[in-house]
């Protein structure tokens, strides 16, 4: 069901696979023995996750002959910041369960899923103070800024179900999209590498993936591609129009709309927009939509190719497949 231009026309494979060796985040030193129970609180967040961020920090770092104890360093940022993000998201969301666990807020209670998060976020700033480089921890810092400047934003749009598709990227672009722009260029900061044109493509290479993250994220809301099993229209139950709906709900009336955002149930999602067909057709030009960002991040590709060192394109070739991973799901 609803396949991918891209694979289809250019890969002909129907499985691409990101693997790389195994990385644990943390180990025991990591947090202080005399706190129990936050270390039984971060066994299990740290227990399920897939751990994608670390793994895409560790394929750059490993093109760019970063050093392995470095590797570790950035992986273990990336993935205590989103961590940390998780904790406070679920929480304020009020979601009961985190990768089919109990939340942290519901299993602990708010205030340790609170101050579990903050104490991620300090041990971020803590480790890499201790690594030298001015520019990553600035760096660091500002992605967690715009982490929390996404999460006003969205907090904001709450049973707004006139907030359109810009305005829902933008807070993509500070809540997804920062960290996938983290994973892409600390590698290259940690080495001091800072050329300008660098970073700009790789930021808006970050970007794109991270839109594309969101977006077939939010249909799974819709039960596309969802064999993750997400519960089905949990973001609009929760008066949160996400980037689908929003953009099948644009050129409806307003009182078609009301009715749309009312629905209990996705057939009666499909009902209210039309139909079975309807819907379908909506689904196929919001792929379109987002193949146009696919063909956008292979052109940038090439740009990056003459920005790095001959021995370094290995990089491209696992970028290339990342578009696949994250929008249509082919892992």
């Amino acid at each position: 069901m609803y396949p991918s231009p891209w694979l289809d026309s250019k890969r002909k494979s129907t499985q691409i696979r990101f693997l790389v060796k195994n990385l644990k985040i943390y180990s025991e030193q990591d947090f202080p023995k005399y706190l129990p129970r936050l270390n039984l609180l971060f066994d299990d967040l740290f227990s399920s996750g897939k751990g994608f961020r670390a793994k895409l920090v560790q394929k750059v770092s490993g093109h760019l002959l970063v050093p392995d104890r470095t590797q570790q360093l950035l992986a273990q940022t990336v993935e205590f910041i989103h961590n940390a993000s998780l904790l406070h998201d679920d929480l304020i969301d009020r979601s009961i369960l985190r990768r089919g666990k109990p939340a942290a807020w519901n299993k602990y209670s708010p205030e340790y899923a609170v101050l579990a998060g903050d104490y991620l976020l300090a041990r971020v700033m803590v480790n890499l103070s201790t690594y030298g480089s001015i520019r990553l921890v600035q760096y660091t810092a500002e992605v967690i800024s715009e982490l929390l400047e996404g999460e006003w934003l969205q907090d904001s749009v709450i049973r707004d179900f006139d907030v359109n598709l810009e305005k829902l990227d933008r807070i993509h672009n500070l809540k997804t999209a920062s960290l996938f722009k983290w994973c892409l260029r600390s590698p290259f900061y940690s080495l001091e590498r800072q050329d300008s044109a660098l970073h700009e493509t790789l930021e808006k290479l970050g970007q794109i993936l991270g839109l594309l993250f969101q977006r077939s994220d939010d249909l799974l809301d819709y039960n596309i591609r969802n064999e993750e099993g997400k519960s089905i229209l949990g973001d609009l139950k929760s008066g949160y129009l996400n980037s689908f709906g929003a953009f099948v709900a644009q050129e409806l009336t307003a009182e078609k709309r009301s009715m749309l955002v009312k629905s209990q149930t996705l057939d009666e999602f499909k009902s209210h927009l039309g139909g079975d067909l309807i819907f379908d057709e909506k689904v196929k030009q919001f792929d379109q939509v987002n193949q146009k960002q696919i063909e956008l991040y292979h052109h940038l590709l090439s740009a990056l190719k003459d920005m790095l060192k001959p021995q370094e394109h290995g990089i491209l070739k696992d970028f290339e497949p990342l578009t696949e991973i994250l929008y249509w799901r082919r892992i």
